[in-house]
């Protein structure tokens, strides 16, 4: 049997006042990482600053992208076992974020509200607690 497909995805890791950036995509209940999948041929900075001005309306600065993490995990939403293969940066940013049209709602979350978070999402507030950047 097959393996089922691995999604390909970045996304972008944004702390404030100890809370991480966390979005809710129209028609979900999980609090998913702003982000997306890249288009073909577009690098990582490209794919993930398009995604990003389109779900929350921010320019991310290509000179400032650093890695933060590379995750795979089960993908949510898939009883096939398909994993998602993510790609996540920070990068500073221009503009104040505010949902675009395919995002329900933002939120900050602590480590406290893993629990509405994908498995990818748990991952990286753990690892931001871990090192003291979320409650």
């Amino acid at each position: 049997m097959p393996s089922p497909p691995v999604i390909d995805s970045l996304a972008w890791i944004l702390v404030r006042d100890r809370r991480l950036l966390s979005v809710r995509t129209v028609g979900r209940e999980r609090f998913y990482l702003p982000g997306g999948k890249r288009e073909p041929g577009e690098s990582d900075v490209a794919g993930l600053c398009r995604e990003i001005d389109e779900e929350l309306g921010v320019r991310l600065d290509p000179p400032s992208f650093s890695l933060f993490a590379v995750f795979d995990e089960r993908a949510d939403g898939f009883a096939d076992g398909r994993r998602v293969h993510m790609i996540a940066y920070t990068a500073e940013y221009h503009g104040e974020p505010v949902p675009g049209r395919e995002i329900a709602e933002l939120a900050w979350l602590s480590s406290a509200d893993a629990g509405r978070c994908p498995p990818a999402g748990r991952r990286a507030l753990r690892m931001l607690a871990e090192a003291g950047r979320v409650d």
